[in-house]
């Protein structure tokens, strides 16, 4: 039995717009094993909330999806209808959304909206419910479970709201959870637990698990490996440890260069940052898309598609013109 829980291949999203054809995700290849975290990371408007959701088949009616493969375990998901997909999520593959405000229905309590997560999808008594629902419940770390049961989402804090939102999706036994950025609207210490919860899960439930976070913090400490998106497309990909300590692409090393080192970057220093803007995504982009503030622009970036290629180590791969030792030597240059 194979341990690939998902796999990708060249997944594109298109939306029309009052200025012509919106290129949202441009043929993106992803895989997840059973158990591992992948973690998708980049700027807002890079297109990895559209990824997840093109994955999970919710995109809005007006989105254009087209994809070589699209496969759950050994089951080919692309061209499946609603009645298929929605037999689908929230049993085989979960999704965690950023507000749990707004993901839970604020007319209905917490019990109820657990129960029915289990019961559309399994034939379970409404005794059986209850019971899988405080056993998660306790599980994510809610105290008195049971009686949070007939509370109502405003009734608890946007921390216990999210762990009510990570028991839902595990209420079937998914083998596929996809988390968009679920610490974004938590303060810091709610945000360590969160993690350290997902983790926990995870490695308990063996569940394959896509964090989608523009925050690099949190890359750090839960990621197996990472794809690295801009402008709609995977410019790396790697372990963890290969994109943190070698990475490839100009991009990669720009979004490392941002973040302040405790210890080396004093108060008032400046912090590192990028320069100029994303490019628009409307309509034909031949070459790379991060040519235009990219130090090691040459005539051919512009010219056609890039293509990714292998990095120095298994796994690792980039879409750049230059050999890695080339891109490497220029990030020496810089740093002298």
């Amino acid at each position: 039995m194979s341990n690939r829980i998902l796999q990708v291949d060249n997944l594109t999203v298109d939306i029309p717009v009052a200025s012509g054809m919106l290129h949202a995700v441009q043929q993106v290849s992803i895989h997840v094993e059973r158990g591992e975290t992948l973690c998708i990371v980049g700027e807002s408007g890079c297109g990895k909330s559209l990824t997840s959701l093109a994955i999970m088949d919710l995109l809005p009616k007006s989105a254009f999806r087209t994809a070589d493969s699209i496969k759950l375990g050994d089951q080919e998901i692309s061209q499946s209808g609603e009645r298929a997909m929605a037999d689908i999520r929230g049993n085989r593959m979960s999704m965690i959304f950023q507000e749990p405000m707004t993901s839970l229905n604020p007319a209905y309590t917490i019990g109820n909206q657990l129960a029915e997560a289990l019961r559309r999808h399994k034939r379970v008594t409404e005794a059986e419910a209850r019971d899988r629902a405080i056993y998660l419940l306790e599980k994510v770390g809610i105290t008195a479970a049971a009686s949070r049961l007939g509370q109502y989402p405003h009734q608890l804090s946007g921390g216990l709201r999210q762990r009510v939102m990570i028991a839902m999706a595990l209420m079937c036994g998914p083998d596929l959870i996809i988390a968009d950025e679920p610490t974004t609207a938590l303060d810091v210490t709610i945000q360590a637990q969160i993690l350290h919860l997902l983790a926990e899960l995870q490695d308990e439930f063996d569940t394959g698990l896509i964090l989608i976070t523009h925050d690099l913090g949190v890359v750090a400490r839960i990621a197996d490996r990472v794809a690295v998106m801009y402008a709609g497309e995977i410019v790396e990909s790697g372990s963890a440890d290969q994109i943190y300590n070698a990475p490839a692409h100009p991009y990669t090393r720009g979004l490392l260069a941002c973040i302040p080192i405790p210890g080396k970057t004093k108060p008032g220093d400046r912090l590192g940052a990028i320069p100029g803007i994303v490019p628009s995504l409307v309509g034909a982009m031949p070459g790379c898309h991060f040519a235009g503030r990219c130090p090691l622009a040459m005539q051919d970036c512009s010219r056609a598609q890039i293509a990714m290629r292998a990095g120095s180590d298994d796994g690792h791969h980039y879409r750049c013109v230059l050999e890695m030792d080339q891109t490497h030597a220029w990030q020496r240059e810089g740093a002298a």
